[in-house]
């Protein structure tokens, strides 16, 4: 499942910046994966009743902490002036060649 809903929270695994429309990797950057991952979230939440605006706790998965300026630019564009509480780690690796990975929890009222 890409997420389960536990009374008014909704869990959504991690996602990588696959396209849900080609199955591929979205670019070789960091930034147009995790635009990619922000669209497939906001999809996901949507579809659970929530949204990015209802988002309270994120967890980033980056290959290489270098890359945390990158990601939170265009992390910071989808998340408002309101943004979760986050943490962001760095790992040894992640599937299908990705360099970021997000999982989400979000209210649903």
């Amino acid at each position: 499942n890409q997420a389960i809903r536990v009374g008014d929270l909704v869990f959504v695994a991690g996602q990588l910046g696959i396209s849900l429309e080609t199955g591929q990797l979205a670019g070789t950057g960091v930034s147009e994966q995790t635009e990619q991952i922000m669209a497939n979230l906001s999809a996901i939440l949507e579809a659970a009743g929530s949204g990015l605006d209802k988002l309270v706790k994120t967890t980033v998965f980056l290959m290489d902490l270098s890359d945390f300026g990158a990601m939170n630019e265009v992390y910071a564009e989808h998340v408002g002036d309101r943004p979760p509480a986050r943490s962001t780690v760095q790992i040894s690796g992640l599937p299908s060649g990705a360099l970021v990975e997000i999982e989400a929890v979000a209210h649903v009222e």
